[in-house]
């Protein structure tokens, strides 16, 4: 972990903060923190700056916080991702997180697998750990929204026009990507399909909203390959 998250719960007084699970794990095992040492802190949806410990043990360690920069700047992007697998879901959510992306939402599509929407992942409690994990990583405090769709169509017809207000419109698709549209670093809403993509139908009505094809190139990529491949072709990192 890059960056040490704090939430309000963890305050024991203004500007001190006691932490007690995993992260005192981390700090004690793999930083090898020691007193008075300095750590990088971020405040979950909040400021960054440096924690210094005041007090360290097995059971707890005790930061006392100076937090005056703000985060990373997001990525101007809302990503419209068809459910992947479980396992998948886990390691997109870190990627997504960690590469500026805050708002996702996870969609049904054909290709879906309904037993895929029973999935503990989909807890909130799963999802905000594996954001997290993302942050962490990346040094970023602010959480991204994540929303679960159920229904394709009634999604597209009834709230994407203005999820996707004036922004650039993409549907990266591997068989719907013979003209690759103009790329800008402007506001975008991306749609992803799942493994072996969108059926014709969900193309359709994309593109019946707006949205052109995005190419990612000859290769057919996996779901959570595709994704930082297309937000690096988007966006500057």
């Amino acid at each position: 972990m890059n960056l040490i998250l704090v939430r309000p719960e963890d305050y024991i007084k203004q500007h001190t903060v006691r932490l007690s699970d995993r992260r005192l794990a981390h700090i004690r095992d793999i930083h090898r923190a020691q007193l008075n040492q300095s750590l990088k802190v971020g405040e979950i949806n909040g400021d960054i700056g440096t924690g210094m410990i005041v007090d360290i043990s097995h059971t707890h360690v005790t930061l006392s916080l100076t937090l005056s920069m703000p985060p990373p700047p997001p990525l101007p992007i809302t990503l419209l991702l068809a459910l992947p697998r479980p396992k998948m879901l886990k390691r997109i959510l870190q990627t997504v997180s960690a590469m500026g992306v805050k708002e996702i939402y996870l969609l049904n599509s054909y290709k879906v697998d309904k037993s895929y929407w029973s999935t503990p992942v989909l807890s909130p409690a799963s999802i905000e750990e594996h954001l997290l994990l993302g942050l962490e990583q990346a040094g970023d405090t602010v959480i991204p929204n994540v929303h679960l769709r159920k229904r394709f169509k009634p999604f597209l017809e009834d709230e994407l026009d203005a999820i996707s207000l004036d922004s650039q419109k993409l549907v990266a698709h591997p068989y719907s990507a013979q003209s690759q549209a103009r790329v800008s670093r402007a506001k975008t809403t991306l749609a992803i399909g799942p493994e072996g993509g969108f059926i014709d139908y969900e193309i359709d009505k994309f593109q019946s909203l707006g949205f052109n094809s995005l190419s990612l190139g000859q290769r057919i990529l996996k779901v959570e390959t595709a994704i930082p491949v297309a937000l690096s072709k988007l966006f500057s990192f």
